[in-house]
C-alpha cells in the first residue's frame, strides 16, 4: 500500500566511482577498476568503496576488504578515493535532476529519490525517466540506472533489477507480483545473517517473507520483524523530502560481511564522516554534534555522541570527533553496520536528512 496517485523515481548511478574514474582517464574502459585503499600487494587494509562491472566479475564487491580484492583480482587497476572530484560530479548529476521534479531527495553521493506525482501517469513518469538517463549520459558520460514504482522502496529495488543503465517500471497493481519472486535478500535490512536465519524459517523469497506470521518475525527478530514484513508488502508511504529543514545529516553503511577489522571499521567511518562533512557546507549548516552508530550481529544497536566546543564544517574536526567515538565498539565482536550523524545544526535549514530513516 502506498499513498494513492503518487510516483517515484530511484536514480542511481552506475559503479559511480570507477565510472568517475574512467571518464577522467577512458584508457580505463573495459579494464577491472577497484576504488578503495592501496592493497600494497594483498597486504593493505580497508574496503572497496567501488568498483566497475569489470571486475565484478571476479568476485570483487563493495564493503570487501581491499585485500580480498586482491586475492580475487590481482592485476585489477587499484585507485584511492577522491572525494572532492567525485563529489563535483555528483553536484552537476544532482542538477540534472532537479529540472525534472519540485521535490528531490539526494540520499547518497550517488543516489536520490525524485517526486514526479505531477507527471501524471506512469506512462508519462516512464518517458521522463528516459529523458533523464539520455540527459545524463549527454551531459556526464554517464550512465544510471532508474526504477519507478508508487513507493521509495519498490524503486529502489526497481532501480537494482536491470542494472547496469537499466529502467524498470512497477504500476501499482504490480508491485505484489514485481516483488514476491524476488531474493528475500532484496528487502532493505535483510542483510546475510538475517536472510540466512529466514532461510532457516522457510523464508526464501520477498514474497513468502509478505506471507509470512508476523507474529514469528517478532518472536525472532522484534521491531525489525515488523518492518521486514511491511517492506516485503510493499507498504510504504515515505514522503519523498526536499531539502528544506534539516535537523540533521547521517551517513551509514552495511557491510556485505561483517567484521571485527579495526582498520577496515576506522577506514570506513572515516569516509562516512568526510561525506556527511561535505553534506553539511552544501547545505549551508555547522554542526556541533556528532554521533557514531554501530549495529552488530543480532541488529544489536548503539550510538555514542559528543559535543564539539564549538560549531564546524571543519572534516578533521568531524572525522577526529568520529574516530575517538568508534574506539569503545573496536573489539572483537563482528559489526555489520556502521554510521555517522551530525546534529545541533545551525544554519540552512531544519529538515531529517537521514539516507537510512527508514531502516534506522
Amino acid at each position: 500500500m502506498t499513498v494513492s496517485g503518487r510516483i517515484v523515481l530511484h536514480v542511481d548511478m552506475d559503479s559511480f566511482f570507477a565510472s568517475v574514474e574512467t571518464r577522467r582517464d577512458p584508457s580505463l574502459a573495459g579494464k577491472p577498476v577497484i576504488v578503495g585503499a592501496d592493497p600494497k600487494g594483498g597486504a593493505g587494509r580497508g574496503v572497496v568503496s567501488t568498483c566497475s562491472y569489470e571486475a565484478r566479475r571476479y568476485g570483487v564487491h563493495s564493503g570487501m576488504p581491499i585485500s580480498r580484492a586482491y586475492d580475487l583480482c590481482p592485476h585489477g587497476v587499484y585507485l584511492r578515493v577522491d572525494h572532492p572530484f567525485y563529489s563535483r560530479v555528483s553536484e552537476e548529476i544532482m542538477a540534472i535532476l532537479a529540472r525534472h521534479a519540485d521535490r528531490i531527495e539526494q540520499v547518497s553521493i550517488d543516489e536520490a529519490y525524485l517526486d514526479v506525482s505531477g507527471a501524471g501517469s506512469f506512462a508519462a513518469a516512464n518517458a521522463l525517466a528516459r529523458a533523464i538517463k539520455q540527459e545524463i549520459r549527454e551531459e556526464t558520460g554517464l550512465t544510471c540506472s532508474v526504477g519507478v514504482a508508487p513507493g521509495k522502496v519498490v524503486a529502489k529495488i526497481a532501480s537494482d533489477y536491470r542494472k547496469p543503465d537499466g529502467l524498470m517500471v512497477v504500476l501499482p497493481e504490480e508491485v505484489a507480483g514485481f516483488l514476491a519472486p524476488l531474493p528475500v535478500g532484496k528487502v532493505p535490512g535483510v542483510g546475510k545473517k538475517t536472510g540466512e536465519e529466514l532461510r532457516q524459517m522457510g523464508v526464501l523469497t520477498v514474497g513468502d517473507l509478505a506471507s509470512h506470521d508476523v507474529q514469528d518475525l517478532i518472536a525472532r527478530f522484534g521491531r525489525h520483524g515488523i518492518l521486514m514484513h511491511r517492506l516485503a508488502r510493499g507498504i510504504d508511504d515515505r514522503e519523498v523530502r526536499g531539502r528544506e529543514g534539516c535537523k540533521s545529516v547521517s551517513r551509514e553503511t552495511t557491510f556485505e560481511a561483517d567484521t571485527a577489522d579495526p582498520s577496515i571499521l576506522a577506514g570506513t567511518l572515516a569516509d562516512l564522516a568526510d561525506d556527511v562533512a561535505r553534506t553539511l557546507r552544501a547545505e549551508g549548516l555547522r554542526c556541533r554534534t556528532v554521533t557514531v552508530k554501530v549495529r552488530y550481529r543480532g541488529f544489536q544497536t548503539h550510538t555514542r555522541s559528543k559535543t564539539l566546543p564549538r560549531f564546524t564544517t571543519d572534516p578533521a574536526a568531524i572525522r577526529e570527533a568520529a574516530s575517538g567515538l568508534l574506539e569503545p565498539f573496536l573489539n572483537d565482536e563482528p559489526v555489520r553496520l556502521i554510521g555517522v550523524r551530525l546534529s545541533t545544526l545551525e544554519g540552512g535549514r531544519t529538515r531529517q536528512a537521514s539516507i537510512d530513516e527508514f531502516l534506522s
